[in-house]
């Protein structure tokens, strides 16, 4: 779990949450749960939709339950035969991995770096606003970003954990080489 209301935990590279932290000192805070699915780091949808636009970022479901990815999914092996094979398929603005319908992105990392790289602020602000609760209809975007504070929008920003990307995997092992006999078997004994 990790507090996006906390300046200290941006500050400090936004430490996880303990279950005692959360009850006691980060009560009515927003917070998010980042979860592991097959040693790659996923959020839920409902999670983060709260805080962030997801639109255009490609969704999966793993064990009954909507996410995205949070970093950059890694490549296929082989990519002409993964998936559904189909001629025109789309792919990911930034790291060119082939997506399902009509998503750009295929994680929350790759859709930072392409709004960013875009080089629309508004893009990023945009991407960052997302229906608060409390917040009302008729209020403007410059209100919204002038009553959030600094430190807020940095919690928001940082909340990538800084766990590296897994190493890859090794090289594919032979399954059986060639076949050894035992050290004493061609000697026959006659009685």
């Amino acid at each position: 779990m990790f507090c996006l209301d906390c300046a200290a935990g941006a500050a400090a590279g936004a430490a996880a949450l303990c279950s005692l932290c959360l009850a006691h000192a980060h009560r009515g805070h927003h917070t998010i749960q980042i979860r592991r699915s097959s040693y790659h780091d996923v959020i839920r949808v409902s999670d983060i939709q709260r805080f962030m636009d997801i639109a255009g970022v490609q969704t999966y479901v793993i064990n009954s339950a909507r996410v995205v990815f949070l970093n950059e999914r890694p490549q296929q092996k082989q990519p002409g035969k993964a998936g559904g094979g189909a001629g025109g398929a789309n792919l990911c603005e930034v790291c060119s991995r082939s997506l399902l319908d009509n998503f750009r992105f295929c994680s929350l990392g790759c859709k930072v770096a392409g709004c960013s790289s875009d080089g629309g602020g508004n893009d990023k602000a945009r991407m960052m606003r997302a229906s608060r609760p409390g917040r009302a209809k008729g209020s403007s975007d410059s209100e919204a970003a002038s009553s959030s504070s600094p430190l807020r929008n940095a919690a928001r920003q940082s909340f990538t954990p800084s766990t590296p990307p897994p190493p890859p995997p090794p090289a594919a092992k032979r399954r059986k080489g060639i076949p050894h006999r035992a050290p004493f078997g061609n000697l026959i004994i006659d009685y």
